[in-house]
Formats: structure tokens, sequence, C-alpha cells
């Protein structure tokens, strides 16, 4: 047989669309479970970015995966998180624009790039979270909307309600289904 859909051959589109949805279903657990469980994916942390200073490379609403590495690894041009102690101890994510060492301790300049200059203070090596892996583009929206009060009630308690309601009415009607008697059940039983 050749590949070619034959000539009067109906498309089951319910099936299909329940395969579209499973496959949409699936992909969108899949993101949420390797940005909650970054070890899923080879990394060790996952970050929301929240500014547009690391843009176009990487844009706010994005999710970054770090790994640590050892500072020695670290070299000019690789993106990483640390933390800022200037800013209240925030975790930024910026390139590396220059390794400085300074009194025999490993320091990152670093610097946004969609910033004009670097950043003012030097980066200490024992500041630095770990090297970005990768990124995930606007997967950080979703991830900061679930975790607001209407971002649970949408995406947990309304899916299990209707979960609950749609097994609720299947049982009931296959209780239904059963005291009143089908014809399909007649006629496999051979009763007339």
């Amino acid at each position: 047989m050749s590949g070619r859909l034959l000539v009067g051959t109906r498309v089951d589109w319910r099936r299909l669309v329940n395969l579209a949805g499973l496959l949409v279903g699936v992909t969108v657990v899949a993101l949420f479970v390797s940005a909650a469980i970054p070890q899923v994916v080879g990394a060790d942390a996952s970050y929301v970015v929240r500014s547009d200073s690391m843009s176009p490379s990487i844009e706010a609403g994005s999710v970054v995966y770090v790994s640590s590495v050892p500072a020695a690894e670290i070299s000019t041009g690789d993106v990483i998180t640390f933390r800022n102690g200037a800013a209240g101890d925030q975790r930024v994510t910026h390139r590396v624009v220059g390794v400085v060492e300074e009194g025999g301790e490993r320091r990152f300049r670093t610097k946004g790039d969609a910033n004009d200059q670097a950043d003012p203070e030097l980066v200490p090596s024992q500041a630095v979270i770990g090297r970005v892996g990768f990124h995930v583009p606007l997967l950080g929206y979703a991830i900061t909307f679930a975790q607001t009060d209407l971002g649970l009630a949408l995406l947990v308690i309304v899916p299990a309600v209707l979960l609950a309601v749609t097994e609720l009415w299947d049982l009931a009607r296959t209780g239904t289904d059963r005291t009143t008697g089908s014809s399909d059940d007649t006629e496999e039983n051979g009763r007339d």
C-alpha cells in the first residue's frame, strides 16, 4: 500500500483533536516539570528572567536553566547567573565580558546584552550560581501566573473540578445504562 490517503476514507477528527490535545498537554506538563525539577533536563537550577537586560538573547519571561561549574571553567562570553549582594541578594543573569584575577581570586566583569555599560561591581566566584545552559522563552510568564491565587485557581482547581465532574458524569451514565439495559447489551446476550 502506498502512503496516499485512500479516496472515500474518513478522517476521525475527534480522535485527531484528542491526540493533538494530549500532545499539547504533555508538552506543557513537561515544560513545567523541567522548570520545577531542572535536574530532569540536566541542569542544577532554573530561574525566571524578570527584566530585558539580556535582550535580545534572553527576553524577560524566559526561564534559564543553570548548571554549577567551577569558576576556573567560566570564561568571557559565558552567560552566568549570580547572587548580586548590592541588590539585596537578588539573582542576576548576565554575560561575562571580562575575567579578572584579583588577590588570588577569580572575579567576573558582567554586562547585560541590552545594557550600555558593564555592571559596576565585579562578581566574586563564590557569588556565581552557575552557567546558563539554555533557556525557554515565555515559560516564566506562565510560572509567575501559576504562583498567583488566580493562576492556582485556573490551572489547578478548575481542572480538578472539571475532571471530578466528568468522572461523576461517566459513572452516572454507566450506572443508568446498566439499570435500563441498552440495545447493544441485548444483542450481545442473544436476547430480543
